[in-house]
């Protein structure tokens, strides 16, 4: 081996080793808690700083200092943020995405507290811990290595930390102390932190956001470990960096050639994006949950207050209003992660990246040096660089569509780094660059004037994509992604939708922020930008369109009015609590919500189903009672006789005439929906075995059985939600099986959920007009109000779903079923949760639509209403059915 090799091997073992702490700390926390830790890099990076501090301020001995640091101040960190960060929210058994949040928030205030500290410049003179033997690194991580997977696989403590992170509540039940477990977990994982900001600081420069920007990178161990194998992921730290130092040989030439080099020294960069993007994603639990996204409606009172806010400096300050410009620039960059994550509720940390991308394509085309096009004007320049950028936002929608939770913040943390490092920071991209103001806009206060206009713009467009029916359908998204795509909605389509039109909104906010101070700073749009942004939006409430304008303003006026990093420990404190502060505008009083009151069709009797046949439904019931089940006598709404129901006199039909005119529906099928040797495996388990099974149009199937006896998989494999191993799935001996679940929603298969799978943050009447908008015969005007009178639905219209009893929320889940006229119905335990009233108002519903020619399939425990409504009923054991 020559003398180079050798020494690029060695440099490569450092760095690797330094990774590979890395992983083990996040592994043993995520298994010892269930949280990713994305505030590990800002562990590392204060322990750094500590260390620097006691060895060169205070004169320490490096020996003490080290102790002082890594047994003491690194445990110490951890204790406390469980203690006080993350036991509360284990407590109250938040999501993996609200933990996340509360990282983050953890990470944005130790770097904010790191600049207020020690200031916001670089260090060159921490002190070297283990010296500049490689080897004694690696030994070091080996050890730690080799002690964790000992304790893990061979001691009771190892017992009861798998036992805390699979059943929490089951190990307390079982005798195990899970708060003991936790915070041994947290402790020994900032001591990897610790130890990792040590060994890294003297290679690299100590400043706030470098050091903990550089952990991040190397997440991708963790990643590529999938969270649980501590050998992987030290194999995987090693050959990184010994890869990427024996890769830093090369000087590739030619117009690809520093592209090439800046992969070669980011390798830890490009390995995150392929485990946050072609790896199996870490974490399967959906996007944000409502409760952290949503806010109140903002009276009209406060809206004028925020106005006069804004235009008070074009009254009062003088000429000079370089920091107020910034303040509209980054409100339209923030309201981009309103329509992601307030409206769509998922999860994006990468929108500082297109951002920057926005400021960078209107530099470049203000210049002339875009590849292809002419030089621009700067308005056009700008306009330009928004449609170019916005299709970017496909590197984050697409992941989307496949991802949840934690795996889809890892993907758009990864794909802003990747830009940020591959884009942002290299010469040949941004050498030379200077950004000037549009002629005529030169002067602060005209171009604060523009930004103003460009902002209410952006805001009533964010505000009508919040309304009707993509409105509707976005909040369907955040509230229950699979309740939604049950109900027709096209969720991957909606998911580019919101990430294309998020990055177009970034851009736009970014390249503003560029000519606004006229330069093109990469630092103003790194990683951490990205999730200070995340995290302010976030805590203010992201469903809320005020709050972008207040994170712009508490974000500019902090750091302009203190010292840097006052805004980042403000809005990393709140984030951090956000298992016990809810986002601020949800405390806002509520005024109501009036627009969206839909008065009902002006005809007091709709008129009969689309299919000449009828459906049940074509006439209306009397309308019941607020929160009332449907009548309890009388005759099954659309005919005058039913099974199962008393006679009486038949109701005259009327025929109003329509004002708008309903899409064809597919038609209804004559052979049903049926099963042909369904197989479902899961890692070696066999859930199906070769099932067959035919639901029929105009009966009620049903299929009874122990728990785990395949059931669910079988229905979800009927609606779509699950694609069988083998065999397949027809629909009036059309083959389906490949169909996703809002198509075959729209085909007239509708379905409900065994988990109630309503849409909290809408009223009844909006959860069931998504049904009618999205289902397979679309905007019948008559559609909604059938719905909920036969489920007796309409005193409680416009209340908030979040409000309503089990029993309602199950008649709402219905009724949105039915508001899209479906051929076929698949029920998975309707009954759960209902009282006997309710259960027998249920049975002759369904009976009812039965005998209308709907397709029925019920999975029910309750066999007395199976026994009352089905005329087949199949019994189901070990995956087969065997009666």
């Amino acid at each position: 081996m020559s003398s180079l090799t050798y020494e690029l091997v060695l440099a490569g073992l450092a760095v690797g080793s330094a990774a590979a702490l890395t992983g083990i700390g996040l592994i043993v926390t995520y298994r010892a808690t269930g949280v990713l830790n994305l505030a590990h890099g800002a562990i590392a990076m204060v322990c750094a700083y500590v260390l620097r501090h006691l060895v060169v301020e205070w004169g320490w001995p490096l020996p003490l200092a080290a102790c002082v640091t890594l047994l003491g101040v690194a445990p110490g960190i951890g204790l406390v943020l469980d203690r006080a960060v993350f036991r509360p929210a284990a407590v109250l058994d938040l999501d993996p995405a609200r933990t996340l949040v509360a990282s983050i928030g953890v990470f944005v205030l130790l770097v904010g507290g790191a600049a207020l500290l020690w200031g916001g410049g670089a260090r060159a003179d921490a002190p070297v811990l283990l010296g500049d033997d490689p080897w004694v690194q690696l030994a070091a991580v080996l050890l730690v290595g080799g002690a964790v997977g000992a304790v893990t696989r061979w001691t009771r403590l190892g017992r009861q930390l798998r036992a805390v992170v699979d059943n929490r509540e089951l190990a307390v039940l079982g005798g195990i102390d899970a708060d003991r477990v936790s915070a041994v977990g947290w402790a020994f994982g900032s001591f990897t932190a610790g130890l990792t900001g040590v060994l890294l600081a003297p290679y690299v420069r100590l400043d706030p956001y470098g050091l903990p920007l550089l952990v991040v990178e190397v997440i991708a161990v963790a990643v590529a470990a999938r969270m649980r194998s501590l050998p992987v992921a030290v194999a995987t730290a090693l050959v990184i960096g010994v890869a990427q130092a024996q890769l830093t040989r090369f000087h590739p030439e030619g117009w690809a050639g520093p592209l090439v080099q800046a992969v070669a020294t980011n390798l830890f960069v490009v390995a995150l994006l392929v485990a946050a993007l072609v790896l199996p994603g870490v974490g399967a639990r959906d996007a944000l949950p409502r409760t952290s996204t949503a806010g109140a409606r903002v009276p009209a009172g406060l809206w004028v207050a925020a106005g006069v806010l804004f235009l008070l400096p074009l009254g009062f300050a003088g000429g000079d209003l370089q920091t107020a410009v910034q303040v509209p620039a980054l409100a339209v960059v923030l309201l981009s992660l309103v329509v992601v994550t307030g409206r769509g509720g998922q999860i994006s940390l990468g929108q500082a990246a297109y951002a920057g991308l926005g400021a960078l394509f209107t530099a470049l085309l203000a210049a002339g040096r875009f590849p292809g096009l002419p030089r621009l004007p700067e308005l056009t320049a700008l306009l330009v660089a928004v449609v170019l950028v916005a299709p970017l936002g496909l590197l984050t929608g697409w992941p989307a569509i496949r991802r949840h939770g934690l795996a889809l913040a890892l993907a758009t943390l990864a794909v802003g780094v990747a830009v940020s490092r591959f884009v942002f920071a290299q010469p040949y991209a941004t050498a030379g660059l200077s950004l000037s103001r549009p002629a005529g806009l030169v002067s602060d206060r005209a171009y604060y004037a523009v930004e103003l206009a460009v902002l209410a713009c952006a805001l009533l467009c964010v505000a009508a994509l919040r309304r009707g029916r993509t409105g509707r359908a976005l909040a369907a998204l955040r509230d229950h992604e699979a309740g939604a795509e049950a109900a027709g909605v096209p969720v991957p389509a909606l998911k580019v939708v919101a990430f294309v039109a998020g990055a177009a909104l970034a851009a736009l906010g970014g390249g503003l922020l560029g000519m606004g101070v006229q330069a093109f700073d990469p630092a103003a749009y790194d990683p951490v930008r990205g999730l200070l942004w995340f995290a302010a939006v976030l805590v203010l409430g992201a469903d809320s369109l005020l709050s972008p304008l207040a994170a712009a303003a508490l974000l500019v006026g902090l750091d302009a009015g203190a010292r840097g990093g006052a805004a980042a420990a403000v809005i990393g404190l709140l984030a951090a609590f956000t298992a016990r502060v809810p986002p601020l505008t949800s405390l806002l009083p509520s005024t109501g919500r009036p627009w969206l009151r839909t008065a009902p069709p002006p005809h007091p009797r709709p008129p009969a189903h689309a299919r000449g046949s009828g459906r049940a439904g074509d006439e209306t019931p009397p309308t019941a009672a607020d929160g009332a089940p449907p009548p309890a006598a009388g005759p099954a709404p659309g005919r005058p006789t039913r099974a199962g129901g008393d006679s009486g006199p038949p109701r005259r039909r009327t025929h109003p005439r329509r004002t708008t005119t309903a899409p064809a529906p597919h038609p209804s099928p004559t052979h049903g929906l049926a099963a042909h040797r369904l197989t479902l495996r899961y890692a070696g388990f066999t859930a199906l075995d070769r099932v067959d099974l035919l639901v029929e149009p105009g009966r009620v199937t049903a299929l009874v059985g122990p728990n785990g006896a395949g059931k669910s998989s079988l229905f979800h494999c009927l609606a779509g939600t699950t694609r069988p191993t083998s065999g397949r799935v027809s629909l009036d001996r059309t083959d389906i099986t490949a169909r996703p679940a809002h198509a075959r929603t729209r085909m007239g298969i509708a379905r409900t959920f065994q988990e109630l799978a309503v849409f909290p943050s809408l009223t009844v009447e909006e959860n069931v007009r998504i049904g009618g908008e999205q289902g397979r015969v679309r905007d019948d005007p008559y559609a909604v109000e059938r719905a909920l009178r036969l489920l007796g639905l309409t005193g409680t219209r416009h209340l908030p779903a979040a409000g309503l009893s089990t029993g309602a929320l199950r008649r709402v889940e219905v009724a949105r079923a039915l508001a899209g006229q479906p051929h076929t119905l698949l029920l998975d335990e309707p009954a759960a949760g209902l009282d006997a009233d309710e259960t027998a108002a249920l049975a002759r519903v369904l009976k009812a639509l039965a005998a209308d020619g709907t397709a029925v399939f019920v999975v029910e425990h309750d066999l007395d209403l199976v026994a009352d409504i089905a005329h087949t009923v199949h019994v189901m054991e070990a995956g087969r059915i065997v009666s």
